[in-house]
């Protein structure tokens, strides 16, 4: 869609992920002229892309092929060997998000919420400029902004030699597109993601071993749910190294990568590896939104200031979602979008 430089809107969202197109949405039912801006391309944001759904279709996938190989002989269910085809799990993959993310596009024209892709920025409380994918420049100007912006994974220090490539240091991002199963991968963080990834590629046979800095995984987990958790993990054959901290490594590349690590003790050793998924969390994403020519702060963390209706300080700007306080997750971001549209 073209638009003429100086379109007039009541809401301008940024960012088209769960919070935001959720918002979108909403904003245009509720009868006010909405446009949406996104950068990545597609709709949906982490969550549909490179988050959530990738992710399900493959431990599902996964968790089959598990089954198949393990239970089916109790059930007397007799197959055979009974093995992955690496490119066709990462084609489906791929047919779940189009599809999804086709069908966000969809219900905007349904709706008419106008949606523009490139990168939104603030010009000024009440503007915002838009660096289109295209090249070209756009400018809108809405009564009301929301800032749904989400977030992008934690990296390791630069100073540890294990920058992210997301070839052989990589993110959840690029461990949802590998070319093959490696035969060994070091995860770095024994939360959520991490595991789950980690479980995908066990069961493909890799050699998974998780790195954690605390003597738990998921410290957040209730401490049986937790433990009963690990225990299902290492009959998957995945190995757990905790209360051990990753001091340094090496990346090199198809030769493999070195981490150095070291445990509560002070003892130090290096593990040898193929892939290193580092998951160590995550922060928001609100950098290059020139946030400052609308008078709006962040917290040390990056998050937009916000109160408990997510107004920020400036009147007819909010912010939802991984933006700001709060767990990251897709559904607090939508509800937080509606709340706020309202």
């Amino acid at each position: 869609m073209n638009f003429s430089s100086s379109s007039q809107y009541d809401v301008c969202v940024i960012g088209g992920g769960p919070g935001g197109y959720v918002a979108a949405i909403k904003a245009a039912q509720r009868g006010l002229k909405t446009v949406c801006i996104e950068k990545r391309g597609s709709l949906g944001g982490t969550c549909l892309n490179v988050g959530c759904i990738p992710s399900k279709a493959l431990l599902n996938a996964t968790h089959k092929l598990h089954e198949a190989q393990h239970d089916f002989k109790d059930l007397g269910i007799e197959t055979g060997p009974v093995s992955m085809n690496f490119g066709q799990l990462m084609k489906q993959k791929e047919k779940a998000v189009g599809g999804l993310t086709g069908g966000i596009e969809f219900l905007f024209k349904k709706n008419k919420v106008d949606y523009l892709k490139g990168w939104g920025k603030f010009a000024d409380k009440s503007t915002v400029d838009v660096d289109m994918n295209d090249g070209s420049k756009n400018q809108v100007s809405a009564k009301n902004i929301i800032i749904a912006t989400g977030s992008e994974p934690n990296s390791l220090p630069a100073s540890t030699g294990l920058q992210t490539d997301e070839e052989f240091v990589v993110s959840s991002t690029g461990a949802l597109a590998l070319k093959a199963a490696p035969k060994r991968m070091v995860v770095v963080g024994g939360g959520v993601i991490g595991l789950e990834m980690g479980s995908v590629y066990a069961r493909l046979g890799t050699e998974v071993t998780v790195i954690q800095h605390t003597d738990r995984i998921c410290p957040f987990l209730d401490k049986e749910v937790g433990k009963a958790f690990q225990n299902s993990l290492k009959k998957q054959g995945i190995k757990f190294v905790l209360n051990t901290k990753v001091l340094n490594g090496e990346n090199n590349k198809e030769n493999g990568v070195k981490i150095n690590v070291e445990d509560k003790t002070g003892k130090q050793s290096t593990i040898d590896t193929d892939i290193v998924l580092v998951s160590i969390g995550r922060h928001a994403f609100t950098g290059g939104l020139q946030l400052e020519n609308a008078g709006i702060s962040t917290d040390d963390r990056g998050q937009v200031d916000i109160n408990d209706h997510w107004q920020t300080k400036v009147d007819g700007i909010y912010a939802i979602g991984d933006a700001v306080k709060g767990q990251m997750l897709a559904h607090k971001a939508e509800e937080e979008g509606i709340a706020a549209v309202e």
